[in-house]
């Protein structure tokens, strides 16, 4: 046998993208302690925390409205499954945490959706997780926005279709106010 036929297989690792947004990014440098380059390992047993305090938490936000620990994230696998998730957790006492429409308050956590909007003051966050199979360590991947996301992602939502299904954006010249007509005219 060769050394290749004899090597390990290789295991995926899951991995959660996460991109940010913060209005003042470009001023206040609010991610500055973030890294951006690179996947990041995490032991799967340890819990990555988000916040202010950099003896406590490993991803920095440098912002005096954030709290100590805003939020945590730990790396689980469902019972009697071989599936691998992550629940979040708001650690804050005064700022809830809103998980797409999911309001969390102080101590309260959910399981984090598959792909998500993470909100809290003014900072958004989409989360999206990309599947593995480790056991040992799972990775962040941190992506910076240069819009805010919720604005991307819901401005096709705000438009409103009609009953008949078709949307006045298709038909650019349709697309003007009505005119009202009274009755009697032709």
């Amino acid at each position: 046998m060769t050394s290749f036929e004899e090597a390990e297989t290789e295991e995926t690792v899951t991995c959660l993208h996460m991109t940010f947004y913060h209005p003042c990014q470009d001023d206040k440098m609010v991610f500055r302690c973030l890294d951006f380059c690179k996947r990041e390992q995490v032991r799967a047993d340890e819990v990555a925390k988000f916040g202010r305090d950099s003896s406590i938490c490993h991803y920095n936000l440098m912002d005096t409205r954030v709290s100590r620990v805003q939020f945590s994230l730990q790396f689980y696998r469902k019972l009697n499954s071989s599936e691998f998730c992550f629940e979040i957790k708001n650690m804050s006492k005064k700022t809830k945490l809103i998980v797409d429409q999911t309001e969390l308050g102080y101590l309260n956590k959910i399981d984090l959706p598959w792909k998500c909007i993470i909100c809290f003051g003014d900072y958004q966050i989409l989360a999206e997780v990309q599947e593995g199979e480790s056991v040992d360590y799972f990775e962040t991947h941190l992506h910076l926005a240069e819009a805010p996301i919720l604005q991307e992602r819901c401005l096709l939502s705000l438009q409103p279709i009609p009953e008949n299904g078709i949307s006045s954006l298709s038909f650019p010249s349709q697309g003007k106010s009505p005119i009202e007509i009274d009755e009697n005219e032709s």
